[in-house]
C-alpha cells in the first residue's frame, strides 16, 4: 500500500508557527490528535480535542518536563510496522493505538547559545524525547508520516484532502529531512561540547561535525559544465553572515567567492575604505577621506582588470560613490548599505548584483575540501601594528611610508601568493598576483604601476629568496619594502635595499595564501 491515511497523529512543538491551522486541518479530516505540555494547551486553548501524552501513558510528566514521551505507549504505536501482521498483534494485546502521523520539532538549542545563555540554560535546551521521536518516525517512514518543518504543513495538510492520506514518495522525502535535521541537531550539540571538553589541549578539535543547509541551487559553478549550489551553516546567519541580492541578475559561484574576497579585504581596513576584486585577487584598494574617492583610487591601480570585477565597501555607499561607478562595467556591489539614492542610480542597471552584508567578522578557522577529506587552519589574522614589527634599514619610514606599508601589507596578506603589492597615499597603484617566481610578481606589479611605482612602497608576504625582486622594486623606484624576512639569504637582500636606499620593515609573520 503506497499511501496511508492517517487517523492518529502525535504533536509535540517547541515552535508554535501553524499549530493552530494544522490542528484544526487536522481535527476536520477526522484524525484524533495526541500532544503533550505546552503544544496541548494551546491546541486546547483554540477549542480542539486533544489527549495528553500523560492519559496515554498513564504517568505523569517527570524530571520538569525532561520524560513526556519515552514510553511503550508511545513508541510502540509509532515503530510498530503495519505491514508485519506480528506488529499489529502485539499493539492489540498490549492495549496500544498506533499513530499515523508525528509532528515535532525540537527546543531552540542553537538560539540558546546564541543569545549567549548561562551554560546550565543551554543543557536544558538539549531535547531528549523530540529527537527520539523523530528518529522512530522516520524509521518507520513506510507506516508514518514525519513532519520536523511547519513549512511542511500546508502541502502535507492539501495531500490529506486530496488523496485522503500520506503517498510513500511524501513519506520517504518527510523522514530524509526528519534524519537531516536531527544529524543537524546533534552536530549543533556535539560542537558546543567540544569547545567546553576537558580534552582540550589547545589543539584543533579531534572531529568535526558541520551541517550546511542549501541556501539555492546556482546555475552553475566556476564553469557552465558544472552542478553548483550556495549552502549555509544550519542556524547560522547565512552565507557572508546573512548576505541580501537586493536587485540585478542571480549571484553565481565566481561572484560569491569575489564578494567573499572583496568584503573581507575591505572590512580589513579604515574606513571608509573600497576593493575592487577580479578572478579572487584584488586588483584595487584604497582608504581615503571619502568613499567616492576610496573607489575612484581603487579603480585606478588597475581599471583594465576592474571590468567586470566585484567592487566592495567598508561604508555605506551613497550617490556620489554610484556615480563615480558608472561608466565601469561591475558585476556585484558589495556593502554593508547602500542608501537611496545609490540604490536608484543603480536601478538603472538592471544586471547589476547589490549585495547588503550587515554582519561583520567571520568564522575562528577556515576549510578547504581535499580528495577524501579536508584541510583545515585558523583564520589568517594580519598583525596591524608596529610593535612586532622591525626596522633593520639604515634609513627608517618616514610617517606616510608606515602608513602606506601597513596598509599594503594588509592588502598583501588577501592577494594570492606570491603577492606583492605597491601603494601610495593608502591606495594600491600595482599588483602582482599569482605567480610561481617572487620577482615575476614584482615584475608585474611594477608593470602595472608605471610611474606611479616611484616613491611608492612595496609589500611581500613572504621573504624574498634572491635579490633581483628587490633590484627590479628599485628599477621601477620602490622607496620602502615590508616583508617576513627569515630567508638564508636576508643579509644580501638587505645589503641590496641599502644599496637602493630602501627603508625595510621586516613583521617576522608570512601570509601565504594559495
Amino acid at each position: 500500500m503506497t499511501t496511508r491515511t492517517v487517523s492518529r497523529a502525535l504533536v509535540s512543538v517547541w515552535d508554535k508557527e501553524g499549530l493552530a491551522e494544522l490542528a484544526k486541518a487536522l481535527v476536520e479530516l477526522g484524525v484524533d490528535i495526541v500532544s503533550s505540555g505546552s503544544t496541548a494547551e494551546d491546541v486546547r486553548a483554540v477549542g480542539l480535542p486533544v489527549v495528553n501524552v500523560a492519559d496515554v501513558t498513564g504517568f505523569p510528566e517527570m524530571l520538569d518536563g525532561r520524560v513526556k514521551t519515552l514510553h511503550p505507549a508511545i513508541h510502540a504505536g509509532i515503530l510498530a510496522d503495519r505491514r508485519r501482521p506480528e506488529h499489529e498483534e502485539e499493539l492489540r494485546r498490549h492495549g496500544i493505538a498506533p499513530f499515523d502521523l508525528v509532528v515535532v520539532n525540537l527546543y531552540p538549542f542553537r538560539e540558546t547559545v546564541a543569545s549567549g545563555a548561562a551554560e546550565g540554560d543551554v543543557v536544558e535546551q538539549i531535547d531528549i524525547g523530540g529527537p527520539t521521536l523523530v528518529r522512530a518516525a522516520a524509521k518507520n517512514f513506510e507506516s508514518v508520516g514525519v513532519i520536523v518543518s511547519p513549512a511542511r504543513y500546508e502541502a502535507v495538510i492539501e495531500e490529506l484532502r486530496g488523496a485522503g492520506g500520506l503517498s510513500r514518495a511524501t513519506r520517504l522525502a518527510l523522514a530524509t529531512e526528519a534524519f537531516a535535521h536531527v544529524a543537524d541537531y546533534d552536530a549543533a550539540i556535539a560542537a558546543w561540547f567540544d569547545e567546553r571538553s576537558s580534552f582540550g589541549d589547545g589543539t584543533l578539535p579531534e572531529r568535526l561535525t558541520m551541517s550546511l543547509v542549501k541556501s539555492g541551487d546556482l546555475r552553475y559553478g566556476e564553469n557552465p559544465h558544472q552542478r553548483a549550489a550556495l549552502y549555509g551553516v544550519e542556524g547560522g546567519p547565512g552565507p557572508l553572515g546573512g548576505a541580501v541580492v537586493t536587485q540585478g541578475k542571480e549571484m553565481s559561484f565566481n561572484n560569491w567567492l569575489d564578494a567573499e574576497a572583496a568584503i573581507s579585504l575591505a572590512r580589513s581596513l579604515p574606513s571608509p575604505a573600497a576593493v575592487i576584486v577580479k578572478h579572487n585577487n584584488p586588483c584595487g584598494a584604497a582608504v581615503a577621506e571619502s568613499l567616492e574617492e576610496a573607489y575612484r583610487k581603487a579603480l585606478a591601480c588597475d581599471p583594465a582588470s576592474a571590468f567586470g570585477g566585484v567592487a566592495a565597501f567598508n561604508a555605506p555607499v551613497d550617490a556620489a560613490t554610484a556615480a563615480a561607478m558608472d561608466g565601469v562595467f561591475t558585476e556585484a556591489v558589495v556593502a554593508p548599505r547602500v542608501e537611496e539614492a545609490a540604490r536608484k542610480a543603480f536601478s538603472a542597471k538592471s544586471n547589476l548584483r547589490v549585495v547588503v552584508v550587515s554582519h561583520g567578522g567571520g568564522p575562528a578557522s577556515e576549510m578547504r575540501t581535499i580528495d577524501g577529506g579536508a584541510l583545515v587552519q585558523d583564520r589568517d589574522a594580519v598583525t596591524e601594528g608596529r610593535g612586532d614589527m622591525t626596522v633593520v634599514s639604515s634609513r627608517r619610514p618616514t610617517e606616510q611610508e608606515w602608513a602606506d606599508l601597513m596598509f599594503a601589507w594588509v592588502v598583501a596578506a588577501r592577494v594570492k601568493s606570491n603577492a606583492i603589492v605597491l601603494a601610495t597615499n593608502l591606495a594600491t597603484v600595482g599588483i602582482g598576483a599569482g605567480q610561481m617566481s617572487r620577482v615575476d610578481s614584482v615584475d608585474i606589479a611594477c608593470r602595472k604601476a608605471g610611474e606611479r611605482s616611484r616613491g611608492s612602497v612595496m609589500a611581500s608576504d613572504a621573504f624574498f629568496p634572491f635579490r633581483d625582486g628587490i633590484d627590479r622594486a628599485a628599477e621601477g623606484g620602490v622607496a620602502a619594502v615590508i616583508q617576513p624576512g627569515g630567508s638564508v639569504r636576508d643579509e644580501e637582500i638587505l645589503a641590496a635595499t641599502e644599496e637602493h636606499g630602501m627603508a625595510v620593515v621586516l613583521t617576522g609573520r608570512r601570509h601565504f595564501r594559495h
